[in-house]
């Protein structure tokens, strides 16, 4: 009886100072994924992969080195992130939710959200990814989905974290009796390697005109993502959401390029390029391919202008980047006028601009595809819902199918009818032909796989997603060729490194303390059988008394 009471009281004990019960998995294994890391050029940007074996910790600790520090997507702070550097924090795990890629279809609810996350404010400084990317650090940083033992394992730091505001007894007690700590465990079987060998992969295609000697309109967009991790950049508004009008307008225009009586004055040369993250790398290749390579192309004849699809998936703006303004009376300036008339009579709310950025020759990088065409004097802009180049919806871990504002349809719809001659008919049956069903299923294939530029050359799937944008070039345009890049390996351009998928291990350990602890248990217990059985004359002479005088 002693002993059972004496039982009883203890487990009440333990679970007055720890709410809820330990899982049963003293070891845990998953999949995280390295924040990028590469080279462009002569700088270095990212972080380093390293061993790792530390205790896991919370952000809110006031001593974080050496140690693995947990942090949720919206713990991510400037202020918590610099802190984790300043002390030499062994590494940095990030747990991103599930429900990003499950957020319910509220367009206004899921934009507010990700814009929220990803701008920079003076009220919550989150950090943003790009500025994270900005330099290269010693410190890994890894990016984990959640589920329930790492949300437990986040719960049991933050609670740790929250008990050092207690008094010294009850941390002492709480850590000897019901502490659970984790150890983070993150071992390369092998050393990390450069890679300089990936291929860059540029599709094109044309539509000739009725004429000959017909200028040239050239529709581009890149088809690559980037973010803070390769395998977890899905790119849907940028750039799965300029690709899928691309191809809408290939198949569109293609039927008015079928028939004699409706085929345009002009050419159209459509132009997919890879490498679009990293200074546009595959546009500049591409380029240079057609006019200082190539024997015969349309880039060396008439261009009208270059039109770059790019972030045009979200949001109620629409911008034109432009290098240096159009000149009146020339293609460009009609396209452009035409398009603000379209836009203000069929969609009023939606906000219509023109950005003038000139083009910083001391600078090594250019903020939009156009301007690489600038630089070799043809002229271009770029149709953004985006006003400022450096914005972090540009590249998000975040930007997925969910998060999307505007449809794509309306997008695909504007440059349609700016295209389209307004005095032919045909236009109207042309738009009257943009399928919604066409235009998700081409968004949700291409948000299907991430699109990093370093996966696209290397894995199945993603050289099956390369294979497909082609098959859709050849099914609806002309002289479809595909351009494969390879970098000089002895001076290469950009330069990436492999491991960016890791497994990690878990494990639940208890402090050295608990193992006193433990060890006095069970010498009191033994204490205590050994005490009643060297009394048990006495102990039985006083429980039969006590039973007597119960009867009596």
């Amino acid at each position: 009886m002693l002993l059972r009471t004496a039982a009883i009281a203890l487990l009440l004990c333990v679970q007055s100072l720890h709410g809820s019960a330990l899982p049963a998995v003293s070891s845990y294994e998953f999949t995280a994924y390295r924040m990028q890391q590469y080279n462009l050029g002569q700088h270095k940007y990212g972080c380093r992969g390293a061993i790792v074996v530390a205790e896991a910790r919370s952000a809110e600790e006031p001593s974080l080195t050496r140690r693995c520090v947990i942090m949720k997507v919206e713990d991510f702070t400037t202020e918590k992130y610099s802190e984790a550097q300043r002390q030499n924090a062994a590494a940095i795990l990030i747990l991103l939710p599930q429900n990003i890629s499950s957020i319910p279809h509220n367009h206004s609810f899921c934009y507010r959200h990700i814009t929220q996350f990803l701008r920079k404010s003076e009220e919550n400084r989150i950090v943003s990814e790009s500025e994270t990317l900005q330099k290269e650090t010693l410190m890994p940083v890894y990016v984990a989905p959640e589920d329930e033992q790492l949300l437990y394992m986040y719960e049991e730091v933050k609670q740790a974290a929250a008990t050092r505001t207690s008094s010294i007894f009850v941390r002492v007690l709480r850590s000897m009796v019901t502490a659970t700590a984790f150890q983070i465990l993150v071992i390369n079987n092998a050393p990390i390697k450069a890679t300089t060998d990936n291929a860059i992969i540029t599709l094109e295609g044309v539509l000739l005109g009725a004429v000959e000697d017909a200028p040239t309109i050239v529709i581009a967009a890149h088809y690559d993502s980037y973010g803070l991790a390769p395998w977890l950049s899905y790119g849907a508004d940028s750039n799965a959401g300029g690709v899928t009008i691309l191809i809408e307008l290939a198949r569109l225009f293609q039927k008015l390029y079928s028939s004699p009586r409706t085929r345009p004055q002009f050419n159209l040369m459509f132009s997919l390029t890879g490498g679009g993250k990293y200074n546009f790398l595959g546009t500049k290749r591409w380029i240079e391919e057609n006019l200082d390579h190539a024997e015969s192309s349309l880039l060396h004849d008439n261009v009208a202008f270059v039109l770059c699809l790019d972030t045009l998936a979200n949001g109620d703006e629409l911008y034109m980047h432009v290098s240096r303004p159009p000149k009146p009376d020339t293609p460009m300036q009609s396209f452009i006028q035409q398009l603000e008339e379209v836009v203000s009579s069929r969609f009023p709310w939606v906000k219509v601009g023109l950005v003038h950025k000139k083009i910083n020759l001391v600078e090594s990088t250019v903020a939009w595809e156009h301007e690489r065409y600038s630089l070799r004097r043809i002229l271009g802009f770029t149709l953004s819902h985006l006003e400022d180049p450096k914005s972090e919806l540009r590249g998000s871990i975040l930007d997925t199918m969910q998060v999307l504002f505007m449809d794509n349809i309306i997008k695909a719809e504007f440059c349609v009818i700016s295209f389209s001659p307004s005095t032919k008919p045909t236009s109207k049956s042309v738009i009257q032909d943009i399928q919604d069903s066409r235009i998700c299923s081409l968004m949700s294939f291409l948000t299907s796989v991430p699109r990093a530029t370093q996966l696209l050359d290397k894995e199945p799937s993603h050289i099956l997603l390369v294979n497909s944008l082609e098959h859709e070039f050849k099914r609806y345009l002309q002289q479809v060729h595909r351009h494969t890049f390879r970098q000089d390996k002895r001076d290469p351009d950009i330069t990436f490194f492999d491991q960016m998928s890791q497994p990690i291990v878990m494990y639940r350990v208890k402090p050295a303390a608990f193992d006193l602890f433990l060890g006095g248990c069970i010498a009191a217990y033994l204490g205590i059988v050994y005490y009643a059985i060297q009394n048990f004359g006495f102990l039985y002479t006083k429980l039969k008394a006590a039973v007597k005088m119960k009867h009596h």
